[in-house]
């Protein structure tokens, strides 16, 4: 058989395989897939809680949105921040309370609940304070 033929052949098939009804999950059944529920939507906050006053990199109150100020951030500060923010985002809820410190949490399912994460860097006694709150 030469190619002409051979692909007039395939591509009629081809094209009969594509006109022909979906008949696999559930339209063989006749039942309609709802889509998955929207995840829930958060602002996530970031506020420098605690700095030492001649930190090189964030000062005390310093305040970043995120993602949008991912690149203010510095390295040592995002890399301890990034599966907290992550979890977060997904609607995590961190267990832990540090109850009776200055860190103590606020869990809210339905609302604003925070996380405090300190820097790995040795010389900025840095500590972040991440807000969320749920939007809508």
């Amino acid at each position: 058989m030469n190619r002409r033929k051979f692909m007039g052949k395939a591509g009629c098939s081809f094209a009969g395989l594509m006109s022909a009804p979906l008949i696999f999950g559930s339209a063989l059944s006749g039942e309609q897939q709802t889509p998955p529920p929207k995840p829930p939507k958060y602002k996530l906050e970031i506020e420098i809680y605690e700095a030492r006053p001649d930190s090189w990199c964030h000062k005390k109150g310093d305040k970043f949105s995120y993602p949008q100020d991912i690149g203010k951030l510095c390295p040592w500060l995002l890399g301890s921040l990034r599966d907290f923010l992550t979890a977060l985002n997904h609607g995590a809820v961190l267990p832990w309370k540090y109850e009776k410190t200055p860190y103590e949490k606020v869990i809210d399912p339905n609302g604003v609940t925070t996380e405090f994460v300190r820097c790995p860097d040795p010389t900025s006694n840095l500590v972040a304070k991440i807000t969320r709150t749920k939007l809508g």
